[in-house]
């Protein structure tokens, strides 16, 4: 990848005809659908993976708008229920291989909750649905011949003091929204470098790699906190994410557009350029300490498996 000084940009992406990408999480205005945009506008073939039949079709029409031939599907799946991603994976069988899975999905700082499956919500969302995808997928993603997996983390994995890696049926303590948060984008990094160290161990033709869009001004922290994005307090909270923040959705999509695309290797990740880097041009940079412990990793993943059911590499 060249440097952060090059001052990459969406023109620096490839062409990629004949390549499948599936993104999820492609809310309207948010950092999936400027990724799906980009990718379909280099021609990729671009599944959208979210939670509701209505949204994904707004997406949709908001990427057509841009890119009228851009080859589109859409898949409904609620990453919280492991019911729904078996059976999203299930419909997307039929995509043949896949060449990206951009897990981008998540929630926010939501109140306390526990899942049908007995799962708190942020880590139901955040991790476990996503490790299932990928695990349900990856054969799609070998068949490939040159897969690749990236995770959407967050410089928030800095504030967890210790890896998720407790029962997640149960309450440990005082429920805390944020450093909770924290601990899911932690889990996201820890998924990572393990999954990457089980793929070259496997010999398998993928790479995981993570990205994460610095302080980019979404409806995230608005729909986590008061479930919608516009109407009352959540109207003012978005408006002062949106006053603060350096980066937009879309320039939060670059470092995931340069860690599904780039010629980087597995274990990479990719984040702004800036100070605290909330904003800037991509660049790869390093994840804390904590997000390196292979105990802590081998450990989540071992805990993921026997939640989910699913086994891989």
């Amino acid at each position: 990848m060249r440097s952060a000084v090059d001052r990459w940009s969406p023109a620096d992406l490839p062409d990629l005809a004949g390549r499948t990408v599936v993104v999820t999480g492609p809310s309207r205005g948010g950092l999936g659908q400027f990724t799906a945009l980009e990718l379909a506008r280099r021609r990729a073939r671009v599944v959208l993976a979210g939670r509701r039949a209505e949204r994904l079709a707004e997406t949709r029409a908001a990427i057509l708008e841009e890119v009228p031939a851009a080859e589109l599907e859409e898949v409904v799946v609620d990453l919280a229920d492991l019911g729904s991603v078996r059976r999203a994976a299930a419909g997307l069988a039929g995509l043949g291989p896949i060449d990206v899975l951009v897990n981008n999905a998540g929630v926010m700082g939501t109140p306390y909750h526990r899942t049908g499956d007995g799962l708190e919500l942020q880590m139901a969302t955040n991790h476990f649905g996503p490790f299932l995808l990928t695990g349900l997928l990856l054969p799609q993603l070998v068949a490939s011949e040159d897969g690749r997996v990236v995770a959407v983390s967050s410089q928030m994995h800095r504030v967890a003091r210790r890896a998720p890696t407790d029962d997640p049926r149960q309450q440990h303590g005082r429920y805390q929204r944020w450093p909770t948060y924290g601990q899911t984008k932690l889990a996201n990094l820890l998924f990572t470098y393990e999954l990457e160290r089980r793929l070259r161990r496997a010999g398998l033709p993928v790479r995981a790699l993570a990205a994460h869009p610095g302080f980019a001004s979404t409806h995230l922290a608005a729909n986590g906190q008061y479930g919608r994005a516009a109407g009352g307090r959540a109207t003012i909270l978005d408006a002062a994410i949106k006053a603060v923040s350096p980066s937009t959705p879309a320039t939060g999509a670059w470092p995931t557009l340069v860690a599904a695309t780039a010629d980087l290797p597995g274990g990479t990740y990719v984040g702004p350029d800036g100070l605290f880097e909330w904003g800037g041009s991509p660049r790869v940079t390093t994840s804390n300490r904590l997000s390196h412990d292979e105990t802590a990793q081998r450990r989540l993943w071992q805990l993921s498996e026997e939640v989910t059911g699913v086994r891989y590499p």
